[in-house]
């Protein structure tokens, strides 16, 4: 029986059918399409033969017919049931549903993984999904299997955590179709073992085992009718783990490769894809000597007739092989071999075999391709010209050639090709596993099997025989383990499993592998001399037939044969089975490949020695000579010579022999199935064709899983589940709260076996249900009927509520209607009564009406009519005057007419006379001008005449002068005019630019400058003019007064107009400054955010680098106990972690950017790049940094950073200035005597920036001594080159010192007019707060100023300091200069190197990174001489200071000697003399020694007031450069000032004579570790809470103090090194004693502030008190040991919240998803098989619950306040501990499908209710710590909204904090509980999503939430109110080597 034909026995009894079979029931229906099609029934089913059902897809009616009343349709689940994780948590385990939520949950929820008990069914989406990311891994890991929605990564968690657990070998079984996804699948499950193994990236081996899927895809894989790309062979790649579960290796086997495909291919179908590969590049250089051809010209490539793929690229595939190759360690040489034996396989096939002869057969002698297969084999062509048309017969006494027939040689020639390929095959395998391998011991190992699938085609030959054999063995397998399984469960809780029965498919594999079974029969014909494939079939029908049920003969065929696999029945074609079986190749072309004359194709034909003939390596088919039976008998097996080899084993025999190993290596190990479902064809994204899908699972074994399971009890529930999902089934009588399995026994005796009247189905038969230790064991179908049980019970409770509700409104709706009808009376009779009397009144008042109205229209009518009379007779008067008008006014118009015509003909006569007279005169007068005119012209000829007429002449031109003259006159006026006018049009444009300048936005200027152009037109008019009048003059003179008034006016008008935009512009600035606060308030928020993340930046590198040292750490240990012969020692190293986080956690913002920089623009100091070709130094391994960092301690790191520190701030000072002179530009550029050229300028800048700095920093170190010498001589050889340069026309740089002086004049000139511009401000600010003047008034300042002091103290105190800036800048000037110096000197040193040994290329004077290393080796030197060095002069210094002491007391004993000897001398002489002589003697001795005590006072004040003088002077130093931060220098002056002053006698230190405390404690050298041990080793939590919260640090500080007022470097140096160090040890000893930790993170921010608070600095001193102020640091500045007490303090608390995160992280989901606080609120559903993870043991069920949460998180608060750590650092432990539950648990509900309904939507709301009700109790709700409960708090929120289209905006803006993914997700697992709830649609997920694509454009679209994020750090200041004085050390400590101060 096959899956196809399976009908799930349901266990009804026929009286049952028919209760069960009614009307409405759903129904599944056989369908041709679709498979199987959703029904329902419209009748009930009685036993007819037909029955009327109705589809439901189309509605479609139609009759269904029962052939047999034994195979019903199958029943249909409810739809709560639908599109669970676990097929067999299904009540109906059948065919439909398997497959219907498969597709549910494929295409609707788009999840690819569903578990089928024990399988993890994986659908290929054909589409990449964010599914398989880290974090997913993380979530998944520690999980157990039913937890989690099904994936692979859980498969992989269960297999290694059996492996890990019990150190049991693990097998992963994945199989399918080509292309179902296998591989992909192996891969992810070798990712997670990588991960969980130790590493986050792919590890090495993982990298190489992926690398070998392209190299096995091309010589394994081809493509088929069915997959582009389908794997031809099997494998099993075992994964090997050493005891730490760490993988070390792996190795490979290989299984049937299927060597027919290398000659032959069906129609569509191609070859291996390596041939393809090789034939598409055939055009590249080193493939030319192969002879490649197209695919279509080769005979084994072109059977198909399809060469090419789509979307495949052969040739980019080939490079990825050859990367492959090279990545495994191939060399190039073997690969082109490869190439190169693959190469003549395909020219082989094209060697031609004619017919000769008889029965012979020959190749023609011209065949090119036997030449070039030949000549790449490396064999002789004749040899193999011959052997391939012969063979060898050997006998007794002679040997034979006897020619082959064409069929003979054509069969040898295609053996020797597959023999070929598969010897290369194997190879490249054997090389692979070499790879592969690990010397370290491998303790257990995980098995990924990649195996073919069930196969069947139209033509199925030997290799899908084969398969399907293997697939019959690991079915077995299969169907044994999963019983098993279900065996275990029953004993486990004690329930009889005889009766579970299961399809066994022992007998087909008998039939197969038995004796006389279908191999060995195949075997026995192999022997046989003339044995035929015909034959063996025939002996297949004797044996076999009607004897074997698997067993059948076609009917039509005699060389065919049938089996009944467990998935199909599959016809095979025996032709070809014997020679494919025998794959047989002549001895002869064995020993040819032998001697060829390359060494990898001998090396592939060598005769192995093998002690067993059938042992073969697994997954190689080995080929053998061809075997001939010899004459003696059929199975004879004689050893003979020749030819005639020993009969070695079959492929089949091998093939059977592997896969019996491969059946031991699983059954040795515990299997994990998972089957890979192709589903379509199309290779098209989310596209589910159900037939291909149900062929998969039938052939897989899906269905036998739930054939097994649903023969026996597959529904499951445990107690409380049952109880909780069925209570409203039970009466308050039945419920037993204190023993739930009677409650449950109670019920389903009620239920099932109660009474038939009452229950439908009557089920009395006690085999329907089990009862189990914790579970109860149900038949299939009775969780559907107990759902229909209660889904009717709930329906009948909600019929009676809805009854009484119904009922109350019905009565409610009553009684308001009665009401209404009385008000609605009362008021209507009212309304008639007010109507009636209303009319009553209105028919009074229309009578009244009516009277007046009617006296009105008489009256009315009387005057209308007399109106019209008037009108009348009016009209009728005016019409007769009218035309009476009319005719006198015609007679008047026409004596009118009359007149004027009469007057017109008068004055026309008149005018005609007037004219004839007019022209007489004329004519006469004419006639007389002419006469005259004669008379004239004879009196012009006469002389006189000329005379009078050129006197005239003369007259006019003397007039004509004089004109000429005024006019020049004018003209000259006119000019001067002109320059007036010039002078005007100047003052013009300085008005229009004051304008401008005043409001540039006004439009009155271009008034101006229209004025300004009508003035150049009227001045080019005026020279146009010269020659006009001088009243136009005037005019014009008149005209520019006026437009100057104009202007005067325009510009009072301008001034005006410029005060009120004044006036406009202050108020402007008055009322931005609110504007401008606020974008400060924002910048300060964004600076303030920008840091918060860089620090979060920083301490995640501590944190990385405390995780990289605890590595370290581990890995050391381990190395001393396996290296250790005794056993554990202890580790040499006395290296400090926090030393090394001080070196990087506190370099200055130049390093931090020098270490973010990518690797090739590291910057190595003094502006220089790292060269691009230079290669990285090599990477320092732990050994190498434990020798390095051995002697390291903090102080000595210390002082490196202050020297890195100053040199990096003189480099970005040089770099400044030469950008500053580079801006200014330098006049002097183009000039020939310029002292530098602007090219030789940026060739000088250009080298600074690209110099390597590692000589230079070796050459700063050598010449520390010689700066101070080499300061006093730069000035004389300045002043020479000076000179020099005066002299010189021209200037290039050819040494370091011309470079250097014109750098340092440069630098004299950039100082000069900075120093000026200084002086002028100063100046300045002197004159605005001081007012010299004697009536002036000072400022307020300047009031302050003259109060203070006088003003000639005040300006000296300026100059004081102007004097001392002027002398650090001189000294700061020559620093920068002789770095300058150095660099440009280093910059042409480089240059001259490359130039003389690397001809010119810079770049490669470091190309080997030789400087690097000389760099580290100097570095080295230099710190060992460095260590000599000061140790040598601490022992000169300190005999030194001996010997003066020395002196000093010889000199004071000489001295008191000598005074004693004079006063001796004068004593004996004064007791010689008189009485009088002796007084007077003894006066002048008392004013001799007076004398000279005096002159000793006086030389001492003197020398003290220039000591006050230049401690005044410093004091002005040191205070400018505190305001500069340069805090570090003034330390190291003041260093040597105190050296200095140990040396001398006049300073002495002061004594403090009173018993008053000074606030610190004092301590021996050789005490300090017991300082250490006591006070931090030793120091127990309970004891440190009964004393001064944060005493420990205060002690230390004490300690410190007295180390500062001894002004000892070295002893505070070791004392706070070995403090980090002793925390450090601590906190990482009891890392899991969270009250030790937690008291050391206290301690050490506590240690933290009073470093601050007493470090001297201003800001940190605000609220000292004055004793406090005196107790602060005096010598020391600590701030660089701030940062790194502040780098451990995050440390520490990061070590702190791992341990918190690590104890509630079990409790998280149990606390916020699981807990029930309102009960019966939610209903669970079976979970099917996986709800039992094999790796979970048998223990209690743990009480975890939100209050066990609560409980936790108050012991953490309670510890965090008895420690008194600081407020705002525990607001910042619990925000990031509500982050990690928050995130935990968002994550977990997101692979939680159970989890995604209504019901847990508000439990878990009201669990987060109470969290965030823990923080307002305990005061932390302004920690932030509710905000990041805001994802799972909308998530929840999401679960209760409604879903419908109107509620996607809502849904929108309401998940504002989720993804659209994480939405996408929680929609698509929603999943109803109850019927009465309806699934998500998915029109309306898909609106949602178009919805956020809008909104949220840019937003990330991540799943998962990051667990392991950590909020930045901060620790705010926090000064205490204790003095150091008042402290006292308790005797609880053990410190009374301490002596207080």
């Amino acid at each position: 029986m096959t899956s196809a034909d399976l009908y799930v026995q349901t266990f009804l009894k026929e009286s049952e059918i028919g209760q069960v079979y009614v009307k409405g029931a759903r129904i599944w229906v056989p369908d041709a399409e679709n498979v199987w099609l959703g029904a329902e029934l419209l009748e009930n089913y009685t036993g007819q033969k037909k029955i009327k059902i109705q589809l439901e897809d189309n509605g479609e009616e139609r009759e269904f017919e029962i052939k047999d009343k034994k195979r019903l349709p199958h029943l249909r689940n409810p739809e709560i049931l639908i599109g669970e994780n676990d097929l067999t948590s299904l009540s109906y385990l059948n065919e439909p549903e398997v497959l219907y939520n498969l597709k549910v949950r494929f295409l609707e929820s788009n999840c690819i993984y569903t578990y089928c008990g024990i399988v993890l069914v994986a659908i290929n989406p054909y589409e990449q999904l964010p599914i398989y990311g880290n974090e997913l891994i993380q979530m998944y890991s520690g999980q157990d299997m039913g937890t989690m929605d099904p994936h692979i990564f859980a498969v992989a968690e269960e297999a290694f955590k059996l492996m890990s657990r019990f150190d049991k070998n693990q097998s992963i079984i994945v199989s399918g179709e080509s292309g179902a996804g296998k591989t992909v699948s192996a891969k992810y499950a070798m990712r997670y073992f990588a991960m969980v193994g130790g590493s986050q990236k792919e590890t090495q081996v993982e990298q190489k085992v992926l690398a070998s899927n392209p190299i096995m895809e091309a010589i394994g894989n081809a493509k088929t009718t069915r997959n582009d790309n389908s794997s031809r062979f099997g494998k099993y790649i075992e994964i090997s783990f050493n005891k730490n579960n760490e993988i070390i290796g792996a190795h490979m086997r290989t299984y049937l490769l299927e060597k027919s495909r290398v000659v032959y291919q069906a129609a569509e179908e191609r070859n291996y894809h390596i041939f393809y590969q090789l034939c598409a590049s055939k055009d590249l250089p080193e493939f030319k000597k192969y002879c490649l051809l197209s695919p279509d010209d080769f005979y084994y490539t072109s059977h198909g007739q399809a060469p090419e793929i789509d979307g495949v690229d052969d040739g980019e595939d080939l490079v990825s092989v050859r990367e492959a190759f090279t990545m495994l360690g191939i060399s190039e040489k073997d690969q082109m071999m490869i190439f190169q034996i693959q190469s003549a396989v395909l020219h082989f096939g094209n060697v031609k075999i004619r017919e000769a002869d008889g029965e012979s057969s020959e190749i023609k002698k011209d065949d090119k391709h036997l030449t070039i297969m030949c000549k790449l084999l490396g064999i002789e062509e004749s040899q193999m010209r011959m052997w391939l048309c012969n063979k060898k017969i050997v006998t007794v006494g002679e040997v034979l050639t006897k020619p082959l027939t064409l069929t003979q040689a054509s069969f040898a020639q295609d053996a020797l090709a597959k023999h070929i390929y598969a010897q290369i095959f194997d190879w490249i395998v054997e090389k692979i596993n070499k790879a592969l391998q690990s010397g370290a011991k491998s303790t257990k190992f995980i098995g990924v099997l990649d195996i073919y699938g069930f196969e069947t085609f139209e033509i199925n030959s030997f290799e899908q025989f084969c398969i399907n054999y293997a697939n019959e063995k690991l079915q077995q397998i299969f169907n044994m383990h999963v019983f098993k399984l279900e065996q275990e469960e029953y004993v486990r809780e004690a329930i009889e499993w005889s009766f579970i029965d299961f399809y066994d498919n022992q007998p087909c594999i008998d039939l197969i592998e038995s004796k006389l079974g279908i191999l060995d029969l195949l075997d026995e014909e192999c022997k046989m001399p003339k044995g035929s494939d015909e034959n063996w079939c025939q002996k297949l029908y004797d044996k076999h037939l009607g004897k074997a049920k698997h067993f059948e003969k076609p009917r039509m065929s005699r060389s065919a044969f049938i089996i009944n696999h467990f998935a199909d029945r599959v016809e095979y074609q025996a032709d070809g089975f014997l020679e494919k079986n025998r794959d047989t190749v002549l001895e002869e072309n064995i020993n040819i490949l032998r001697a060829s004359e390359f060494e990898l194709v001998a090396e592939l034909f060598e005769e192995k020695v093998d002690p067993n003939e059938k042992k073969s390596r697994a997954g190689s088919a080995t080929t053998h000579p061809l075997r001939q039976a010899p004459k003696g008998g059929r199975g004879s097996n004689k050893k003979t010579v020749g030819s005639q080899q020993v009969q070695k084993a079959t492929v089949g025999d091998q093939f059977r022999e592997s896969l019996h190993k491969l059946m031991e290596t699983l059954n040795a190990t515990t299997p994990h199935y998972i089957r890979c479902i192709k589903p379509n064809d199309t290779k098209e994204a989310f596209i589910f064709e159900p037939k291909r899908a149900v062929e998969q699972l039938r052939a897989c074994g899906v269905l036998e899983t739930i054939r097994i399971s649903a023969a026996g009890y597959p529904s499951r529930w445990t107690y409380p589940e049952f109880f909780q999902r069925y209570r409203v089934l039970a009466g308050s009588k039945d419920i037993n709260r204190s023993d739930q399995r009677k409650t449950c026994e109670n019920v389903l005796t009620k239920v099932i076996q109660g009474n038939v009247k009452k229950t439908p189905r009557g089920l009395e038969d006690p085999d329907k249900y089990r009862f189990g230790k914790t579970k109860i064991f149900f038949r299939a179908g009775q969780v559907a009927y107990l759902e229909k049980l209660r889904s009717d019970k709930l329906k009948a409770c909600g019929i009676m509520i809805q009854k009484h509700v119904k009922g109350w409104l019905a009565r409610r709706r009553y009684q308001r209607i009665i009401k209404s009808i009385t008000l609605l009376q009362k008021y209507g009779r009212g309304l008639l009564a007010r109507r009636h009397a209303k009319f009553l009144r209105e028919t009074f008042a229309a009578t009244r009406i009516q009277k007046h109205w009617k006296g009105y229209k008489a009256r009315s009518h009387y005057i209308k009519v007399r109106k019209a009379t008037v009108i009348i007779q009016s009209a009728i008067r005016g019409f007769f005057g009218r035309i009476l008008f009319k005719k006198e006014l015609h007679e008047h118009r026409a004596i009118t007419i009359q007149k004027l015509v009469r007057s017109w003909l008068a004055r026309k006569r008149y005018k005609r006379v007037m004219r004839g007279i007019v022209l007489l005169q004329s004519h006469f007068r004419r006639r007389r001008a002419k006469k005259e005119l004669k008379q004239l012209k004879i009196e012009a000829k006469s002389v006189e005449h000329i005379k009078n007429v050129n006197k005239g002449l003369e007259n006019k031109i003397i007039q004509l002068q004089q004109k000429l003259d005024a006019k020049n006159k004018e003209g000259m006026t006119i000019k001067e005019q002109e320059v007036y006018i010039k002078q005007l049009k100047t003052e013009m444009e300085k008005l229009r630019s004051s304008s401008e300048e005043a409001k540039k936005s006004s439009n009155k200027i271009t008034d101006l400058i229209q004025q300004i152009k009508d003035l150049q037109e009227e001045l080019s008019k005026e020279r146009e003019e010269k020659q006009v009048l001088i009243s136009e003059k005037e005019e014009l003179v008149k005209e520019h007064t006026q437009v100057l008034s104009k202007m005067a006016e325009e510009k009072c008008k301008l001034k005006e107009e410029l005060e009120e935009a004044n006036l406009k512009l202050q108020q402007q600035e008055t009322s931005t400054d609110d504007v401008l606060k606020r974008k400060l308030e924002e910048a300060t928020q964004q600076l303030q955010a920008e840091f918060d993340s860089e620090r979060g930046h920083h301490q995640r590198l501590v944190k990385e680098h405390a995780r990289l040292q605890q590595r370290f750490e581990n890995l050391q240990s381990e190395m001393q106990m396996v290296t250790s012969p005794h056993g554990h020692k202890r580790t040499p190293s006395d290296i400090s972690a926090i030393s090394l986080e001080s070196y990087t956690s506190s370099a200055s913002p130049d390093e931090v950017k020098y270490e973010e920089e990518g690797p090739e623009d590291k910057d190595q100091g003094y502006g220089t790049k790292k060269k691009k070709k230079a290669p990285a130094p090599p990477v320092p391994t732990a050994s190498a940094m434990e020798k390095e960092m051995k002697d390291v301690d903090v102080g000595l790191i210390l002082r490196l950073q202050n020297k890195m520190k100053e040199i990096e701030q003189q480099k970005t000072k040089l770099e400044e200035r030469l950008r500053q002179y580079e801006d200014e530009g330098h006049p002097q550029t183009g000039n020939s005597d310029a002292v530098i050229s602007n090219s030789a300028f940026d060739a000088l800048k250009q080298q600074l920036v690209n110099a390597d700095d590692v000589q230079l920093v070796i050459k700063l170190q050598k010449r520390v001594a010689e700066l101070e010498m080499t300061k006093s001589k730069l000035a004389d050889e300045l002043d020479e080159r000076d000179d020099e340069d005066e002299e010189k026309s021209g200037f290039k740089i050819t040494t370091p010192e011309y470079a250097y002086n014109n750098l340092k004049m440069q630098e004299l000139q950039n100082e000069n007019d900075k120093l000026k511009r200084e002086v002028n401000k100063l100046m300045k600010s002197i004159s605005e707060n001081v007012s010299f003047e004697k009536g002036g008034t000072n400022s307020p300042a300047g009031k302050e100023f003259m109060d203070a002091k006088k003003i000639e103290d005040q300006v000296k105190v300026f100059r004081d300091q102007f004097t001392a800036m002027a002398d650090e800048l001189d000294r700061r000037r020559e620093e920068c200069l002789q770095l300058r110096a150095m660099l440009a000197e280093k910059s042409i040193t480089t240059h001259a190197i490359a130039k003389e040994s690397y001809g010119g290329n810079d770049d490669l004077v470091n190309e080997d990174n030789e400087l690097a290393l000389a760099y580290r080796t100097q570095k080295e030197l230099n710190r060992l001489l460095e260590n000599q060095l000061q140790k040598t002069e601490k022992d000169i210094k300190k005999k030194e200071e001996k010997l003066k002491r020395e002196i000093k007391e010889l000199k004071t004993e000489n001295e008191a000697a000598q005074k004693i000897i004079n006063q001796f001398n004068s004593i004996t002489r004064n007791l010689q003399l008189g009485p009088e002589a002796k007084i007077e003697a003894t006066m002048q001795h008392e004013i001799t020694r007076l004398t000279s005590e005096n002159l000793d006072l006086r030389e001492k004040a003197d020398k003290q007031a220039d000591q006050i003088r230049k401690m005044k002077k410093m004091l002005k130093v040191y205070a400018k450069k505190l305001k500069d931060g340069d805090v570090a220098e003034i330390e190291a002056e003041l260093e040597k000032d105190d050296k200095q002053k140990k040396t001398e006698d006049n300073v002495a230190t002061v004594k403090h004579l009173d018993r008053t405390y000074m606030g610190m404690l004092e301590y021996k050298k050789e005490d300090e570790g017991r300082l250490i041990k006591c006070l931090i080793m030793d120091l127990k939590p309970k004891v440190a809470q009964g004393l001064l919260p944060g005493l420990p640090a205060y002690i230390l500080f004490m300690c410190v103090r007295h180390t500062d007022y001894i002004n000892d470097d070295e002893k505070v140096r070791t004392l706070l090194t070995n403090t980090i160090n002793g925390i450090k040890k601590c906190v990482k000893k009891h890392n899991k004693e969270l009250e030790r930790v937690i008291l050391w993170l206290a301690n050490t921010c506590r240690l933290l502030h009073t470093l601050k608070q007493y470090s001297g600095e201003k800001t940190f001193q605000s609220e000292n008190t004055s004793r406090q102020n005196e107790h602060c640091l005096r010598n020391f500045d600590l701030s660089e040991y701030r940062q790194v007490f502040s780098d451990l303090a995050v440390w520490i608390f990061q070590t702190m919240i791992k341990y918190m995160e690590e104890v509630i992280q079990p409790m998280v989901v149990p606390a916020v998803l699981e807990h029930e606080a309102i009960a019966g609120l939610s209903a669970s559903k079976p979970s099917g098989m996986r709800g039992r993870s094999s790796s979970t043991q048998d223990e209690d069920v743990r009480e975890l619950s939100l209050d066990t949460l609560m409980k936790s998180l108050n012991k953490y608060n309670q510890v965090l306040s008895q420690h008194a750590v600081d407020p705002e650092l525990v607001k910042q432990v619990f925000r990031q501990l509500y982050y990690y539950i928050g995130s935990n648990a968002l994550n977990n509900l997101l692979l939680r499908k159970d989890m995604c309904n209504w019901s847990k939507g508000m439990q878990i709301r009201y669990n987060l209710s109470h969290l965030e009700q823990w923080l307002r109790d305990n005061k932390l709700n302004e920690s932030g710590a509710q905000s990041t409960l805001e994802p799972i708090t909308q998530a929840s929120q999401l679960l209760q909204a409604r879903k419908s289209e109107a509620d996607v905006d809502s849904i929108c803006e309401m998940c504002s904090k989720l993804t659209t993914a994480q939405i996408v997700k929680i929609l698509n697992l929603y999943t109803p509980v109850d019927e009465f709830e309806e699934r998500v649609p998915i029109s309306f997920i898909r609106k949602i999503q178009e919805r956020l694509k809008s909104t949220k454009k840019e937003e990330d679209n991540t799943l998962l939430i990051d667990t392991k994020y950590s909020f930045p750090v901060t620790f705010p200041f926090n000064p205490s109110s204790l003095t150091l004085d008042s402290i006292d050390v308790p005797e609880a400590l053990h410190l009374d080597f301490l002596t207080r101060v």
